[in-house]
């Protein structure tokens, strides 16, 4: 993977904040900061998006006539399969 070198504008408050996360030994460089923030920017919109797949997909499943009682003895049954 090639390295790119960018230049970027940030608050002074922002500025602070990254040495800060460097004097407190979470980082070598501003470069790992910038790209731990990018990387979990990433996986968060990763999950959303992972969300929004199942919200969808429980809405197009229409209503069940199963009772709240018997939806859960399904998902804790379900559980139990998979973890024993």
């Amino acid at each position: 993977m090639s390295i790119v070198k960018r230049s970027i504008s940030v608050t002074d408050e922002q500025h602070a904040w990254v040495k800060q996360q460097i004097a407190l030994g979470y980082y070598g460089n501003e470069s790992e900061v910038f790209r731990d923030l990018i990387r979990k920017e990433r996986e968060r919109e990763d999950k959303i998006a992972q969300l929004q797949r199942l919200i969808t997909e429980g809405i197009e499943s229409g209503y069940s006539e199963k009772t709240v009682s018997q939806i859960w003895a399904e998902a804790r049954k379900k559980y139990e399969m998979q973890n024993g």
